[in-house]
């Protein structure tokens, strides 16, 4: 059997956190830590500590991966969905089509960023990424010529 352990916590003596875990907490919105305290203060902005546990959550970086992943999964589902009725009815005119898969996109796009964006916050947690493993980042900076 091989001992070698791959990945940050192996190499670095902090204790590995529970992924599964802190991603299913931020689906929740909830503190990737604690899973009691609430992860967002409004609908986009993640609190800066977490008001039961005090984890500091104010140095995350979720930066555009959230919007990606949201339009990766809406666009599979909608594109999906459109082709599969296209092909079970010809019925629909394009007017009823873009009728029924423009709101169901805008609402599936809304309704899923938010959690998507936890679930993103909760991995960074678990994987000590971007002030999580007690250090800051470096914003490398390039002087302008």
């Amino acid at each position: 059997m091989n001992d070698h352990v791959f990945g940050g916590e192996a190499h670095s003596g902090r204790p590995a956190r529970a992924l599964w875990t802190a991603i299913a907490r931020g689906l929740l919105c909830r503190c990737p830590n604690c899973g009691k305290g609430k992860l967002f203060a409004s609908y986009l902005t993640v609190v800066k500590q977490c008001d039961n546990c005090g984890e500091a959550m104010y140095h995350h970086r979720a930066d555009d991966l959230p919007a990606y992943l949201v339009v990766v999964l809406v666009g599979h589902v909608v594109l999906g969905g459109y082709m599969g009725l296209e092909a079970a009815t010809a019925d629909l005119s394009l007017g009823q089509q873009l009728a029924m898969w423009i709101p169901l996109t805008i609402v599936l796009a809304a309704g899923l960023l938010r959690p998507v964006k936890g679930a993103v916050v909760g991995l960074q947690w678990a994987l000590y990424m971007h002030g999580f493993g007690g250090e800051i980042d470096q914003i490398e900076t390039h002087p302008e010529a």
